[in-house]
């Protein structure tokens, strides 16, 4: 086989996703049984797990194994059926939303995991729109099945009319809650039985045409029997045909019912994810379509991580491969810069895990150590000039000054403050007003400050305080208004100032002052992401 073949199958052969969910819809848990169906675990861990218990290899960070919830994004990678997946656990906790936003720029479909006994829940409806912008394909998988849960007509007709996209289920569940006992596979008319057992085994698939009345009602009750054949008839008219295309889209969900933490339906969601998931696609930089078999090397980084080592002090970079092949001890250019860069020190990564990686193709992600000047969002390729468009920031909502109260911890401090804003855990601004020697913090939510303040702490010794500001709302200033114009209108509710890449921006208290604002100074244009000012 030439090169070209290796590289066309090597990349038809990638699966890169992410799994997304509100807080405690079994996000983690699933990711861990995926990664056991993967033989990439021998036993799947907890996340609520006990001391001798095993904990889970997507949760590495202390402060998430003290917590039980996932605030930093994990790449897993293993092998599964002949294919490469590639799989980022992302953080439930809304706070962490931007986090997530910039895997969801890098992966190209998405899991998403529900509470059968919630439904839809707001962080779902946030990251579920996030998909739908980038028309990124969405595989539903209805969690804890087992235990008490809503209707799953009421279920779908959530996702349709909640979430506004056609759902079709794959699987139907047989009951619920103590009583459930498995799922009918609609597409192959196939029964698979739940039989809660340690370790979460299930029966065999039995074909339906094979299962006589009295077969099925030894498992299940007459009325649920009825039920079911009459809730299956009801989907079948009222619903429309499954299509492929429209799931490719972003326009169709597949769904899917189980329970992860007792390993059910998750073998038959990873081998029709196989099925109808599609491999990478080309990416777009400004203008251009980059070809996925190069013949150059790009890619972007979406994800910075220092101290997975705190031993060595090291800092993660996360890079997803866009086209070409990649080797290690490549010569790349930053388009940000203009700098090479060699990428030497590169890793696959399993959780904190790592292993040596020489060669990498498109859908890749790639974890390289290195303290090059590297950002979020930079592009990196053996071909000069080439830019992937830019990722956005979201507006922060909560600000405050970090201090350091200890003048023996000032360089420790200084150290890991720079340390940790590369990660971009909270965004850094300078407001013009205030003399600071330290920049202003900006959060999405305060978990961010919590995360940030306990990694202080725990990684560089140093103990803080948080000097809370009133602003909960920034804007960016388009670049066609001067300074003068914006100075002469900040008024005792509002603050201009830059962002860590220069950009003038604007505090407001409230969103009313915002707003008021806004209707005040039309000539000022505002903007509420970096990416939509114009270059």
């Amino acid at each position: 086989m030439n090169e070209s073949n290796v590289m066309k199958s090597e990349i038809n052969r990638r699966r890169t996703f992410a799994i997304i969910s509100h807080p405690d819809a079994g996000k983690t848990t699933l990711t861990e049984k995926l990664l056991l169906y993967g033989g990439a675990l021998d036993l799947a861990g907890s996340v609520t797990a006990k001391k001798k218990q095993r904990e889970t290899s997507s949760d590495w960070m202390e402060l998430e194994k003290k917590r039980g919830i996932s605030v930093s994004s994990t790449v897993l990678q293993f092998e599964y059926n002949g294919y490469r997946f590639n799989l980022l656990d992302t953080p439930g906790h809304k706070d962490f939303s931007e986090d997530t936003y910039r895997v969801l720029m890098a992966v190209d479909a998405v899991v998403m995991v529900i509470d059968a006994g919630k439904g839809i829940e707001s962080q779902t409806l946030k990251l579920f729109e996030v998909c739908r912008q980038r028309g990124v394909p969405i595989f539903t998988f209805m969690n804890k099945m087992d235990r008490p849960a809503k209707s799953p007509l009421e279920l779908i007709d959530q996702l349709e009319s909640v979430l506004n996209i056609h759902a079709y289920p794959i699987n139907w569940p047989l009951e619920s809650g103590p009583f459930f006992k498995g799922v009918y596979d609609r597409l192959r008319s196939e029964v698979h039985l739940f039989e809660k057992t340690p370790g979460g085994a299930y029966r065999a698939p039995v074909s339906v045409r094979d299962l006589t009345d009295k077969q099925v009602k030894d498992v299940i009750s007459d009325d649920a029997y009825t039920e079911i054949l009459e809730e299956l008839e009801m989907l079948d008219i009222a619903h429309e045909k499954f299509d492929l295309e429209a799931v490719h889209e972003g326009q169709m969900t597949p769904v899917f019912f189980g329970s992860a933490t007792n390993n059910f339906g998750i073998e038959l969601l990873l081998e029709r994810f196989l099925e109808f998931s599609q491999p990478p696609a080309p990416r777009k930089a400004g203008g251009e379509t980059v070809p996925l078999e190069g013949p150059f090397f790009s890619g972007f980084v979406f994800k910075i991580q220092t101290n997975m080592n705190p031993k060595h002090r090291d800092r993660m970079v996360f890079i997803r491969v866009c086209s070409g092949k990649f080797e290690r001890d490549m010569m790349v250019t930053n388009s940000r810069t203009g700098r090479n860069v060699r990428l030497s020190n590169t890793h696959n990564l399993f959780g904190q895990q790592r292993e040596t990686l020489d060669e990498a193709y498109a859908g890749d992600v790639i974890s390289c150590i290195t303290n090059a000047d590297l950002r979020i969002g930079d592009t990196l390729s053996t071909k000069k000039g080439l830019a992937f468009n830019e990722i956005p920031r979201f507006a922060p909502e909560c600000f405050a000054y970090l201090v350091n109260h200890s003048p023996s911890a000032q360089k420790a401090f200084r150290k890991g403050l720079d340390h940790l804003l590369a990660e971009d855990i909270v965004q850094s601004f300078w407001p013009a007003q205030e003399q600071s020697p330290i920049p202003l913090l900006g959060a999405v939510g305060t978990l961010q400050f919590d995360v940030l303040q306990y990694r202080m702490k725990n990684e560089y010794g140093v103990d803080t305080t948080l000097d809370v500001k009133p602003w909960t709302a920034l804007r960016w200033v388009d670049p066609s208004v001067s300074e003068e114009t914006v100075k002469k209108v900040i008024s005792y509710d509002s603050a201009y100032g830059e962002d860590d890449c220069g950009r003038m921006v604007i505090l407001f208290r409230n969103n009313w002052s915002l707003q008021y604002f806004s209707e005040k100074n039309k000539e000022i244009t505002l903007h509420s992401s970096p990416a939509a000012l114009p270059e």
